[in-house]
């Protein structure tokens, strides 16, 4: 669905976007990743065809940004951060304009937006002016007008930036329920939320793709360490000392006291060493309390984190 080849952006003598090369396959949800600066809007407004690159093409099903813009342009629809929308349209009106912009046909206009108002599920607050909307809502709004004539592809930037809990899980319901009929490009910061919704992440750093994968694979590929999570209960602080009588145990590292008194830890220990006996037999002589015990998992956030630091070290070999 869209192809991205040698794709290159530069401003004077600073290279924003360098050389990348990227597929996206028709009806994926794709999560875009990288640090500030690391140039994924750059290479998000190049897909988007709002800029230019200096080298290199954009092909989204099957034409190049370069020679038709207006049919490669067609087949997406934007949601920019930020939520610019008119406030002094109704949220009728404002997708109505939308449906305009895109070129939809007078005669299909009407239900098309009364469509896309009932998907986003605006209908109720079709005739509210969008600057009176919560900003659930107008996150709805900006959606909407994207969707607006039925575009294949659907670029969304920072979509859930801002919303109270209940809203970001509806925001993700939404974008499930289009990942069935069009295919969706994610950026987002908050890395749970690309690992709960994409099929797969591509991760940018310094205007290079870092990675490419599902966030499954990115998680197993982290170098887990043997570390066990605990709760305890230690009124004697004997977890102060407890390091020393744990075999093969490199770190005790304290996390949190909660409001019960509870203490929370991670305990590292060397590759091979099963923790859990040892933790279970010296912890009951000494009289701590263990309140739970699980593995410590790797997440995308530690893919992440270690992919842009490896990433970092790699340049020219050095940090």
């Amino acid at each position: 669905m869209i192809q991205v080849e040698n794709i290159t952006k530069k401003y004077g003598s600073f290279t924003a976007v360098n050389n990348i090369n990227f597929e996206i396959e028709e009806g994926e949800i794709v999560g875009f990743l990288g640090p500030n600066g690391a140039g994924k809007s750059t290479t998000m407004n190049m897909i988007t065809g709002f800029i230019e690159p200096t080298n290199g093409k954009v092909i989204v099903d099957g034409y190049d940004m370069s020679k038709k813009p207006k049919k490669a342009k067609k087949q997406i629809g934007y949601m920019p951060e930020g939520v610019p929308l008119y406030g002094d349209l109704t949220v009728k009106e404002f997708v109505t304009y939308m449906a305009e912009i895109k070129g939809v046909d007078k005669k299909e206009k009407k239900e098309k937006v009364a469509k896309v108002l009932e998907q986003i599920g605006l209908t109720d607050v079709q005739n509210k002016l969008t600057k009176n909307l919560s900003r659930g809502y107008k996150q709805r709004v900006s959606m909407a007008g994207a969707l607006v004539g039925d575009p294949k592809v659907i670029i969304l930037d920072e979509p859930t930036v801002g919303l109270d809990p209940k809203q970001v899980t509806e925001i993700r319901a939404l974008i499930k329920e289009l990942g069935k009929t069009h295919t969706v490009i994610l950026s987002s910061h908050i890395l749970s939320e690309v690992s709960q919704i994409c099929n797969r992440v591509i991760i940018i750093n310094k205007g290079e793709i870092v990675a490419i994968d599902t966030p499954e694979n990115l998680e197993k590929k982290v170098v887990k360490e043997n570390s066990i999570h605990v709760t305890v209960e230690d009124p004697e602080n004997k977890m102060e000392t407890i390091k020393e009588k744990l075999e093969n145990v490199q770190e005790v590292k304290f996390i949190s006291e909660n409001e019960d008194k509870t203490k929370e830890y991670i305990i590292t220990a060397e590759k091979d060493t099963d923790l859990r006996k040892n933790i279970f037999e010296i912890f009951a002589k000494e009289g701590i309390t263990i309140f739970e015990m699980k593995k410590t998992d790797a997440t995308l956030e530690d893919a992440f984190m270690q992919l842009i630091e490896g990433s970092k070290k790699d340049e020219g070999g050095k940090e």
